[in-house]
């Protein structure tokens, strides 16, 4: 429990034989008063790597389709992981526009 003045930790005392939480800013509060408090966590829904629809504006470079075989795919870096992560490299081959990504 903290104190609603200071939001220092309330500690425990005994003041003519009953029980008190105490502040060291002065602040007391009878133990018998102290309530629950639920404590509840949000969970953030899964993010979405969302493909680029204009994809041709990208640059192109040469790298093998594994579909398809095609040795032209256009490519764009996303950062999808933590910021001292390297970013995600996306390919969308020219042919089959098969998209796959690769990991630093």
């Amino acid at each position: 429990m903290f104190c609603p003045k200071c939001g220092s930790i309330l500690r425990p005392k005994d003041k003519a034989g009953k029980k008190v939480l105490y502040c060291s800013c002065g602040f007391t509060k009878s133990a018998d008063e102290e309530t629950a408090t639920a404590l509840t966590e949000t969970v953030a829904a899964a993010k979405k790597i969302e493909v680029m629809e204009n994809f041709e504006l990208n640059p192109k470079i040469r790298i093998r389709c594994d579909k398809c075989g095609h040795n032209i795919a256009h490519y764009w870096t996303q950062q999808t992981r933590g910021a001292d992560e390297p970013e995600t490299r996306f390919f969308r081959c020219v042919k089959c526009r098969y998209t796959w990504r690769e990991y630093s």
